[in-house]
């Protein structure tokens, strides 16, 4: 009997990318995949180590692991992806159960890892250079694991900014963009296993193209995906606002397979705040580059992220960016309070703010978010929306869950719907839209199709 591999994904959709290669190695080389890991000979723990949060995440599934292995039924445990980068040392001595730590570009020979383990090795650690070349081709032959049609196609590894409050590039590496060629690729691989939506991530989806070809070339990318005929839609995530580039608004407004949705994490709006994070825009800036994308997009659908509680933000600076989110009205937004994260320049910046003090605020933007967000969704009430369905709702016989252009996969709202007949997931239908709450909206299939 084959050796049984559970995988369990932590952290972001580009941590997923690298589960979803190891899962198509894995299943290369003859292993059995499960997802029970009661029945599993080795548990594989793919880790986020972004922030302390995604840390103790990681932490509580290991130690469930560990249980696992003290009942008998597990026999090795690994931890791949950023927590193991970042803390190989601290883990193999706080969590002596783990047999194995991989790092961030050495994921490719988990399959090696393994058979160390089934040899009976422990205390394994493969840790490489976080600059080393892409193995582009390995990632054809992931196995996707989301559901209804979306599926994510990292476009690129690593990061070459530096924001003071992020571990990134220490774990990533220095920004790599993938071949255009590798991509269109894998993209068609992927439609041929019925993905229809493809969402486009990366550190920088915006930066894309730069260090190979010399500019960023994310428009020409967009132009050759949109040319596989099974690719229905194109949607871009983590698009920084200083790399937006009017070439790219262009092919975005003009290309009929690419949503007028944008993910663009700004992370504040004032000047002060900005510098101390490293970023690159100013408000100015900011301004004007959310006044390009909606004056050629009129019905653009803007995502962004901002932090709540960085040190040195005073009441004004928090209250200069409520006033700043509210005045552009973001369609989506996400705030995180500030995590202090050693190792970073922004650990040891004066005015640390109190831990209540910071999440007040983050509560407080969500709350004014809230209401930005009613207010747009009731404005679609009437309308008709394309939507991607998703799946039926648990526990409702008629009840559709769906996805129409303003709805990115697991991050944003639904469209729920009734239909008598049976739907396919990962199939469009266009809905009435009929009421609207927060976040979500409700609707009924119109008659033409």
């Amino acid at each position: 009997m084959g050796t049984k591999i559970c995988f369990i994904s932590l952290g972001c959709d580009k941590n997923l990318i690298d589960s979803e290669i190891m899962l198509g190695l894995i299943d290369s080389e003859g292993y059995i995949i499960t997802d029970d890991d009661s029945e599993a000979d080795i548990i594989i723990i793919n880790s986020c180590g972004f922030i302390m949060d995604a840390n103790r995440e990681a932490i509580d599934r290991i130690l469930d692991a560990a249980q696992r292995k003290a009942e008998g039924t597990c026999k090795g445990i690994i931890v791949t992806g950023c927590m193991a980068q970042r803390y190989k040392d601290e883990i193999f001595e706080s969590l002596p159960e783990v047999d194995a730590v991989v790092g961030t570009s050495e994921f490719v020979n988990i399959g090696s890892v393994i058979k160390r383990l089934t040899e009976g090795e422990t205390g394994v650690a493969l840790m490489g250079d976080i600059d080393t070349p892409l193995e582009e081709s390995i990632s054809h032959r992931r196995i996707i694991t989301t559901l209804g049609g979306f599926g994510y196609l990292k476009i690129a590894e690593g990061c070459d900014s530096r924001c003071t409050y992020c571990t990134i590039p220490s774990l990533r590496g220095r920004y790599r963009s993938r071949h255009m060629e590798s991509l269109v690729e894998e993209a068609r691989i992927m439609a041929e296993q019925g993905v229809k939506e493809l969402i486009l991530i990366a550190q920088d989806t915006s930066l894309y193209g730069r260090d190979l070809y010399g500019s960023s070339r994310l428009h020409t990318l967009l132009k050759k995906l949109s040319e596989i005929e099974d690719i229905c839609r194109l949607r871009l995530l983590y698009c920084y606002p200083e790399h937006i580039y009017p070439e790219l608004i262009a092919e975005m407004a003009s290309n009929p397979k690419v949503y007028h949705y944008i993910d663009m994490p700004i992370q504040h709006s004032e000047d002060k705040i900005l510098k101390l994070m490293g970023r690159k825009s100013t408000k100015a800036e900011l301004k004007e580059i959310i006044a390009s994308l909606r004056e050629a997009m009129p019905d653009i659908c803007i995502r962004t992220t901002v932090i709540a509680g960085f040190p040195g933000e005073t009441e004004e600076d928090f209250k200069a960016l409520c006033d700043f989110l509210e005045e552009t009205g973001f369609d989506r937004l996400g705030v995180f309070a500030y995590s202090r994260e050693e190792g970073t320049p922004a650990y040891k910046l004066p005015m640390q703010i109190d831990e209540e003090v910071k999440e007040q605020r983050r509560d407080y933007i969500m709350q004014l978010q809230r209401g930005i967000s009613a207010e747009i969704c009731e404005s679609f009430v009437g309308s008709v929306l394309e939507v991607m369905v998703e799946g039926r709702l648990e526990g409702e016989d008629n009840v559709y869950c769906g996805r129409s252009y303003r709805d990115c996969y697991e991050i944003d709202g639904y469209v729920f719907f009734e239909s008598e007949t049976e739907l396919i997931a990962g199939e469009y239908y266009n809905i009435r839209i009929t009421s609207a709450s927060d976040y979500d909206l409700v609707g009924e299939i119109t008659e033409d199709n």
